[in-house]
């Protein structure tokens, strides 16, 4: 499978990680937490972008600065990361790692994984909260995480976001909790910085958020799904497409995810309750939905892509059978 992750020229990934090593085989290990400090280097995350005039060549030796548009450079490679606005404003690796600092020295979480995807252009940090949500009899075990993303080519807002995580099968349980916002936006703007020190109140919110979504996800493990039902489920999850010639790849994807309920190992703890179902999606989604571009696979599973919504839909789907 594909990563995207930059690599420098002796195939080192810029990426670090604790525990156990990553599906792709690459980043740098860390034996214990670590310090901002060490975070960054690891990871490679220590390289600031700065905002240039962008200019067009006229003819030969004549350039002509082009109105409202930057480009953004990466000052330790001078690579350009991408094209944006007058009012863009670069927010650092460094205040993305800032971010987490209260909670880090607090013993209240540990960073545990980050990298940087292309060429610079977009960086993740994801943070282990203590404890976990256990589901079912079993007490089926689900990290609690949460994830920084950004963006430095314009493409995408800051994004911090709740990321519960099943330890079985490693799938991303993207939840929509109904009064709470799980989720900051923040624009690239000269305002970012501040925004994002607000942004501490989607981590002072998170343990409540969290055992809100505990009480929702055992719910759904209590709630029976006949095979009927999983089916109708899969419907309306994935309609059919009156506008197209053929619903084939609909009815494949439908039939996938049902299999993924009735037939893995993974899946077995919960066949035949809601969480079984919601999980199948999620499993879906992780392992199998991006195989002809797998490249794809971490913005489809966290960032906003088709994936993600799908996942979103399934949880809203299976919490209005509650």
């Amino acid at each position: 499978m594909a990563h995207n992750l930059e690599l420098d020229q002796n195939g080192q990934a810029s990426m670090f990680f604790t525990g156990d090593v990553p599906w792709h085989q690459l980043g740098r290990r860390l034996q214990k937490p670590a310090t901002a400090a060490e975070a960054m280097e690891a990871a490679r995350l220590d390289y600031k972008v700065v905002k240039r005039p962008l200019k067009a060549i006229i003819h030969a030796r004549h350039f002509a600065n082009v109105p409202n548009a930057f480009a953004t450079v990466r000052t330790d490679t001078n690579v350009v990361l991408g094209v944006v606005g007058s009012r863009y404003q670069p927010v650092q690796n460094k205040d993305a790692f800032t971010f987490f600092d209260p909670l880090v020295d607090r013993d209240e979480a540990i960073y545990h994984t980050a990298g940087v995807l292309g060429r610079g252009e977009k960086i993740w940090l994801l943070a282990k909260l203590p404890d976990y949500i256990r589901v079912g009899p079993k007490g089926d075990p689900i990290e609690k995480f949460v994830l920084l993303y950004n963006s430095h080519d314009g493409s995408s807002h800051i994004r911090v976001k709740m990321t519960p995580i099943r330890v079985v099968c490693n799938n991303t349980l993207t939840a929509a909790l109904s009064g709470a916002d799980a989720e900051v936006r923040i624009k690239h703007t000269a305002s970012a910085g501040d925004k994002l020190r607000e942004a501490h109140k989607v981590l002072e919110l998170t343990n409540q958020l969290y055992k809100e979504l505990d009480y929702i996800f055992n719910r759904m493990a209590l709630r029976k799904v006949t095979p009927t039902q999983l089916v109708e489920y899969c419907k309306t999850l994935v309609p059919d497409n009156a506008e197209a010639e053929s619903n084939t790849r609909t009815e494949n994807m439908r039939n996938h995810i049902i299999s993924l309920h009735d037939d893995t190992k993974e899946a077995s703890m919960h066949k035949g309750n809601l969480f079984g179902v919601f999980n199948a999606v999620t499993e879906y989604v992780d392992h199998y939905s991006n195989q002809k571009d797998p490249s794809k696979q971490l913005k489809s599973m966290w960032f906003g892509g088709s994936g993600e919504q799908l996942k979103r839909r399934a949880y809203q789907l299976a919490e209005s059978m509650l």
